[in-house]
């Protein structure tokens, strides 16, 4: 069994849940993918550390505890896990190594063997493989890259590229997906999804238990969309026109979440539909930085993701948006 009785910040949240929001052990259980007598033992532990008296204290950071619930409960997350937000340095990536670590944890808490992990692509994705968490015990899980993606260049943030090093961080397997991630005829792509080595990967999107994806921005300084080739400066200005504020697993969606003003290109993507996307139980969304606020609100809109892992400045700046999710 994982090591999770010392995880304060898991205490904390276990305590919030049952104590403050009132819910049992099993939907705890349900929610933390963690066991009952594990629960049952992080309430107790929260009475003998002192986190429970009169009110749920957070003992580590109480200023992050009480972050993370509140964007919880405004944006309606299973759960949310917030760090430091680190400094920019000019003409540089926003690479928050706080970031890949606690999504890394954060894995290695909620994976099971034989679960069926969705990856998508991407420098986000690309930090948290390669952050120095240490893995104690191997999960027999299988990753499963979420959309194609074979160039010449940037291989190393391609989905079939990032699966294997998931695979061999957690001692589990990797699926590959060999297709252009962008075709140019949605007919092509239909056709070819019907073959029968691809069916493969298909019959593995309708099963996946978690996928973990980098939401990505319209912004030439920040797009690895844009970088890698996938879209051009042009395609880009039109999308930001249409109302466009990030993307997910290459698909284009706005402020609400909605996809309709860029059917013409997300249809002609090679990876699990958001449809289908939407249907998985967890669906992790890591971003940082205020850059990344209107893309990351836009993917919680529209149902993409339902778990977040994000820093201060972007947990911050979406409180301080008057909605909530749209309706």
């Amino acid at each position: 069994m994982k090591k999770l009785v010392g995880d304060t910040r898991l205490i904390f949240k276990c305590c919030s849940l049952y104590y403050q929001d009132g819910l049992g052990q099993q939907a705890i259980c349900n929610r933390l993918g963690i066991s009952r007598p594990t629960v049952s033992r992080m309430l107790t532990l929260g009475k003998e550390l002192g986190i429970v008296r009169i009110e749920v204290k957070n003992p580590d950071n109480e200023r992050y505890g009480q972050l993370e619930r509140e964007v919880e409960k405004r944006f309606d997350l299973q759960e949310t896990i917030i760090v430091d937000t680190e400094p920019l340095e000019k003409g540089t990536r926003y690479i928050n190594s706080q970031i890949g670590r606690a999504t890394l944890e954060f894995l290695s808490r909620i994976l099971t063997d034989r679960d069926l992990v969705g990856v998508s692509m991407g420098l986000t994705i690309q930090n948290i493989v390669r952050s120095d968490f240490p893995i104690e015990k191997a999960i027999h899980c299988t990753f499963v890259p979420l959309l194609g993606g074979i160039s010449a260049s940037n291989l190393d943030i391609h989905s079939n590229y990032l699966v294997q090093k998931f695979a061999e961080r957690f001692g589990g397997r990797s699926a590959q997906f060999f297709a252009p991630a962008l075709f140019s005829d949605k007919m092509v792509l239909d056709g070819f999804l019907k073959e029968q080595p691809i069916q493969k990967i298909v019959r593995m999107y309708r099963s996946l238990d978690v996928i973990v994806m980098g939401i990505g921005v319209l912004d030439s300084e920040h797009s690895t969309l844009l970088e890698s080739g996938y879209i051009d400066a042009e395609t880009m200005k039109k999308f930001i026109a249409k109302g466009a504020v990030g993307d997910i697993a290459l698909r284009y969606f706005d402020i609400e979440g909605k996809t309709d003003s860029f059917t013409d290109f997300n249809e002609r993507v090679a990876g699990i539909g958001l449809d289908l996307l939407r249907k998985v139980p967890k669906r992790i969304g890591v971003a940082g930085g205020t850059h990344k606020m209107k893309a990351v609100l836009g993917a919680i809109r529209g149902g993409y993701i339902n778990i977040l892992v994000t820093d201060e400045a972007c947990a911050v700046a979406l409180l301080r948006q008057k909605c909530s999710v749209s309706k």
